[in-house]
């Protein structure tokens, strides 16, 4: 059983809003399916387009605030996970402070009373999602907030830390303190490569590498790692080679090996650690039951790190992962039932679907 504050993440707290596009759509706002990216002036129009879509949804969201509603589902036991970020002092500040309360989320939320709280336009077709960020409040995260007494105890208190990349278009400093806490006090530091464009542009990059010395557990998807190999004028495609070499790069604290985990849609998941990769299917699942893909790969996160905070093997936190994952892409948005069946799951799965065999 997890204690209470173990997990915290800190982000970019946005308010999902969700429907069905077409391409004419995708194509008006130059948007690529499966992708993630910041909006810009010419996609301010998208979002009222979005909110009068008859089968529009609203939901707490944001990258790394999914993973920690996630992995709070997993636990059941209330406030075991933390979140850190900013949003604006408004009705859907409130309606976001109401949600993360109902998933049992310990959210400490600084409120910008000049600024609008973040949304992310939900492209979804064909159950594959492209996703605009507006991150208005959320990109207000200040330091300072992180520094008072109260919500440093939080840092204290807390074993696991998780930040998504798009985190640090917002507040490397705050990304570096925590990781420079863990690495000094033993604890477990992780961030998600989270987009592309994180390791596209020269200053996020710069960011992404003061903090890779500090990552004990770092996660991606087939696309980010070869946008990492990429920026690092690696000539390889192969992306259990490029785990593997991320895996032995540098790193601050001597205390545990760098595991690199790359999901890779319907593909096998790969994890790199200690020089050994594995390669662990996912269950499978058929075409028309998936609805959205919106937050799988966080939902996977959030699965993996319930087990992982548990001090649970690798096998159960990839199959936790697989799990919550499962779950999510059979509903609309990163949503889940208000109670888990892992449990139930595993026993019924282990053998065939889950892809790492039970040990003997």
């Amino acid at each position: 059983m997890a204690c209470e504050g173990v997990l915290l993440g800190m982000g970019n707290p946005l308010l999902d809003i969700s429907a069905q596009v077409d391409q004419e759509l995708l194509d008006q706002f130059e948007l690529k399916l499966n992708n993630a990216i910041l909006a810009e002036e010419k996609h301010l129009p998208l979002y009222p387009l979005m909110a009068k879509k008859e089968d529009v949804e609203y939901m707490a969201g944001g990258a790394t605030q999914n993973t920690m509603r996630v992995a709070q589902w997993m636990l059941q036991k209330p406030k075991s996970v933390g979140f850190i970020g900013c949003i604006g002092k408004d009705e859907f500040g409130e309606k976001m402070k109401e949600a993360t309360m109902k998933d049992g989320l310990n959210a400490v939320y600084m409120e910008d009373e000049t600024t609008a709280t973040g949304t992310c336009a939900a492209c979804i077709m064909g159950g594959e999602r492209s996703l605009v960020a507006n991150l208005s409040a959320a990109n207000n995260y200040k330091y300072d907030h992180l520094q008072k007494p109260e919500n440093w105890a939080i840092v204290e208190k807390a074993k696991f830390y998780y930040m998504s990349g798009f985190f640090i278009t917002v507040s490397p400093e705050s990304i570096l303190s925590v990781a420079k806490h863990a690495a000094e006090n033993d604890k477990c530091f992780m961030m998600n490569l989270a987009a592309p464009f994180i390791m596209e542009v020269p200053p996020f990059k710069a960011v992404l590498t003061d903090a890779l010395p500090f990552v004990d557990y770092l996660f991606g998807n087939e696309t980010e790692a070869l946008t990492f190999a990429k920026t690092e004028g690696w000539e390889t495609t192969d992306l259990s080679e490029i785990a593997l070499r991320i895996a032995r790069m540098p790193k601050a604290s001597g205390c545990r090996p760098r595991t690199v985990v790359f999901t890779q849609g319907a593909e096998p998941t790969i994890i790199a650690v200690e020089g050994v990769v594995h390669k662990l299917p996912i269950i499978k699942l058929a075409k028309e039951e998936l609805v959205d893909t919106n937050g799988a790969g966080d939902s996977f996160v959030g699965g993996f790190l319930s087990q992982l905070v548990q001090g649970k093997s690798l096998k159960d936190c990839c199959r936790a992962g697989n799990y919550a994952a499962n779950v999510v892409i059979q509903r609309s948005g990163c949503t889940f039932p208000d109670k888990p069946s892992f449990h139930d799951a595993v026993k019924a799965n282990a053998a065939n679907q889950w892809g790492i065999p039970d040990e003997k």
